[in-house]
């Protein structure tokens, strides 16, 4: 097959005192992302939308949290990591298209960072990544402000060459 579509989700609790990445980016918040590594949802999303695409698994299979050496880690690795698989089966991004729940921090001003850093881990145009924020209008564990969730959809063409 020469394209192949892959759909990545992830979801962390938000708690009070810690850092706020999304797609590789700081945000100033009051609260921050709960996990194993720096819980940027974005990037784990999108990490699971790459290794499915090629049939690899997920990113906990690859980066479990149950292993002392991913404790704390940069997620901008675990993308650049996934990416190499992704290169080393022949394929290349046409496109990333992704979404971010949460009430708050309002992130569009973050989103040309966002691409950005993507971008420069992925080797591929900030043009051909969107991401996109929306609210669920104060409804369940997002709305409470309890927790967030990013999707991410990739589409991969194999590298002819």
């Amino acid at each position: 097959m020469s394209y192949r579509i892959g759909f990545g989700v992830d979801f962390h609790q938000l708690a009070e005192g810690r850092e706020l990445w999304l797609g590789g980016v700081l945000i100033p918040h009051h609260k921050g992302a709960l996990g194993h590594s720096d819980a940027d949802v974005l990037l784990h999303a999108l990490c699971d939308a790459l290794l499915g695409a090629l049939n690899l698994g997920d990113i906990g299979i690859h980066f479990p949290n149950t292993d002392p050496a991913y404790k704390g880690i940069d997620s901008k690795i675990l993308l650049q990591k996934t990416w190499e698989l992704v290169v080393a089966k022949g394929y290349g991004i046409v496109n990333i298209d992704s979404t971010v729940c949460l009430e708050a921090p309002k992130i569009k001003k973050y989103s040309a960072d966002m691409r950005s850093v993507m971008a420069g881990i992925l080797g591929i145009s900030e043009d051909d990544i969107s991401i996109k924020a929306t609210t669920t209008e104060q409804m369940g564990f997002v709305g409470r402000e309890e927790g967030l969730v990013a999707y991410a959809t990739v589409l991969l063409k194999a590298i002819s060459y």
